[in-house]
C-alpha cells in the first residue's frame, strides 16, 4: 500500500475511535447527536530527510459515516472524487443542515466545486475564514497598495492594519475582520474579484469568499456567512502550504510560478504564531477546565487559526518541533459541524474534548511516520 493510503486509513482510524456519533447534542438535552457528524480532515506531512510529503484527506457525515477518502493524485492537486456542495442558511439567516431533524434530501444544495461521485456538504468555516483576509490584505501590502504600518480606521477607532491583522488572528477579533474587509473594498480587491483569482490561480477553488459588503459585514446577517464564505480541508492544507517557508515547492503547481506572498508572508505567520485561542485541535487554553483533553502537545510549535460558532468548529495550521530530537513539521486542517452546542459546560470550550483527541491522535501518528 503506498504510504499516502496507508496514512489515509490511518486517519480514517483515528476519526472512527473518537466516536463522535456520541457526542452529546445540546439542542437534543444532551443526547447523543445519533447521525455521524460531518469533519473534513486534511494532513500534509514533511520528513526531515527530504523524502517527498505525505499527505492524505478523510471526510465523515451523515452519508459517509465511516469516512470517505479524498482522491488526491501523486502532485497533491485538487480532490477528484468528491462533489463539494455549499452550506446554507435560511431566510432567516440561521445555519440550515445542521438543525435537528432536517431531511438532507430536501435541502435545495448549491454545488461548490468538484464533479466527482460521493457529494460532500462542506461545513461552514467559522472563523478560519480571516486566514483567506490576512492572506489578501498581505497580498495588497505585497502589491504597495496597503501597508501593515497604514492606518486603518474603522468605527471610530484607529489602528494599524498590522494590528488588526494580529488581532483578527490571534484572538479573533470579529471588528478586526470587519475593518479589514473595508480595506479589501475600498482597494477594489472585491469588486475586481482578486480575491477568487489569487486562490483560483493557485488550484484553490474551494476556498470562496463571497457577498460581503464594503461596511465590513461578512456575517449571516450581512448576506454573507454560511454558504457564501468556503473553506475545505484540503485546500486550506493546500493554503497553508503555500504559507510555510520551509514546505518543498508545491507540486500541484507548475514550476516558475510566481510565490502566493512576497515580503509580507512574514507578518502573517507572526499572526498566526501570535495565536492565543487554543481550544480545538489543541486545547492549552483549557487546562483548567474540568475533564480537560490534550490535543496537540504545547511543546509544538503550532501557528494556527481557530474558528468556532453554536453549529461549526474549524482549526488549520502549521506543527514544528521545536526541542531537540522533535523531527515533526506538518500541515493540519479540520473543518466540522460541531460547535459549542456540543462542548461540555465549561468556560472556553468551544467544541467537544473529542477534537482535541483527535488533534492528539493525529499528532501521534505523524511522530510516528516522521521521527
Amino acid at each position: 500500500m503506498h504510504r499516502n493510503a496507508r496514512l489515509a486509513e490511518a486517519l480514517l482510524a483515528a476519526v472512527r475511535e473518537q466516536r463522535f456519533e456520541l457526542t452529546p447534542d445540546g439542542l437534543l438535552g444532551g443526547a447523543p447527536v445519533g447521525q455521524h457528524p460531518s469533519i473534513d480532515l486534511a494532513v500534509a506531512a514533511f520528513p526531515a530527510d527530504g523524502a517527498a510529503p505525505l499527505f492524505a484527506n478523510v471526510l465523515f457525515s451523515r452519508e459517509h459515516p465511516q469516512g470517505l477518502v479524498a482522491a488526491i493524485g501523486v502532485r497533491a492537486g485538487a480532490v477528484e472524487n468528491v462533489r463539494y456542495l455549499a452550506d446554507r442558511q435560511d431566510a432567516d439567516g440561521n445555519s440550515l443542515a445542521w438543525r435537528p431533524g432536517t431531511n438532507w434530501q430536501q435541502v435545495d444544495w448549491q454545488p461548490l466545486a468538484g464533479s466527482g461521485p460521493d457529494r460532500f456538504v462542506a461545513p461552514y468555516p467559522a472563523s478560519l475564514l480571516k486566514l483567506m483576509v490576512l492572506v489578501a490584505v498581505a497580498r495588497l501590502v505585497d502589491q504597495g497598495r496597503s501597508a501593515w504600518e497604514a492606518p486603518l480606521a474603522f468605527e471610530g477607532r484607529t489602528r494599524s492594519v498590522g494590528d488588526w491583522a494580529m488581532d483578527m488572528i490571534a484572538i479573533s477579533c470579529n471588528d478586526a475582520t470587519s475593518a479589514l474587509v473595508t480595506l479589501l473594498h475600498a482597494s477594489g480587491a472585491v469588486a475586481a474579484d482578486e480575491v477568487h483569482r489569487l486562490f483560483e490561480s493557485r488550484g484553490l477553488t474551494t476556498l470562496r469568499f463571497a457577498n460581503t459588503r464594503p461596511d465590513g459585514g461578512w456575517r449571516n446577517a450581512d448576506g454573507a456567512g454560511v454558504g457564501n464564505i468556503q473553506m475545505t480541508a484540503w485546500d486550506t492544507v493546500r493554503l497553508l502550504w503555500l504559507l510555510d517557508p520551509d514546505a518543498p515547492p508545491a507540486p500541484w503547481l507548475q514550476a516558475g510560478m510566481p510565490p502566493l506572498l512576497g515580503a509580507s508572508r512574514a507578518h502573517v505567520l507572526a499572526c498566526l504564531r501570535g495565536q492565543k485561542l487554543h481550544h480545538v485541535l489543541s486545547s492549552r487554553s483549557l487546562l483548567d477546565a474540568p475533564g480537560w483533553v490534550e490535543g496537540i502537545p504545547g511543546e509544538l510549535e503550532f501557528a494556527h487559526k481557530t474558528g468556532s460558532t453554536e453549529n461549526y468548529a474549524s482549526d488549520a495550521g502549521i506543527v514544528r518541533g521545536v526541542t531537540p530530537g522533535t523531527r515533526r513539521h506538518y500541515l493540519i486542517a479540520v473543518t466540522s459541524n460541531l460547535g459549542s452546542r456540543y462542548a461540555p459546560p465549561a468556560e472556553g470550550c468551544v467544541t467537544t474534548w473529542r477534537m482535541p483527541a483527535l488533534g492528539a491522535a493525529v499528532d501521534a501518528l505523524m511522530a510516528a511516520m516522521l521521527e
